[in-house]
């Protein structure tokens, strides 16, 4: 059994699992096609250490990127930059690492500390 993404007009609207051989004598009547993607593959590593699979585990209304044979989450914030090695986000100040939790402050640019 493997997951399947079914990709329209770049962007994914469903994640299945099925055989391999299920997909190829699919008769869908929905325009797309069926991608594969590994549920182990997160910013281009493979959780296990097998071979990654397109960046990402795709997600309903990820983005297919052909060029970059990549599965890439929603954009979270207008200020956010794609890592172009792991087709993931990342806001434009580093996480600091002092190990308390934060938000992202879109308004200031800033990761704000999360009060308990």
């Amino acid at each position: 059994m493997a997951h399947f993404a079914k990709v329209k007009g770049g962007v994914v609207t469903k994640v299945i699992v099925a055989e391999q051989e299920f997909i190829d004598n699919l008769v869908d009547n929905e325009a797309g096609r069926w991608i594969k993607t590994s549920y182990n593959t997160f910013g281009g590593q493979h959780r296990l250490g097998g071979t990654p699979l397109r960046k990402n585990f795709a997600g309903i209304g990820y983005t297919y990127d052909q060029t970059r044979d990549a599965f890439i989450p929603p954009k979270p914030y207008p200020s956010h930059i794609l890592n172009e090695t792991t087709c993931l986000w990342e806001a434009p100040v580093a996480y600091p690492t002092d190990g308390q939790l934060y938000k992202w402050n879109e308004t200031n640019r800033v990761w704000d500390l999360v009060s308990e």
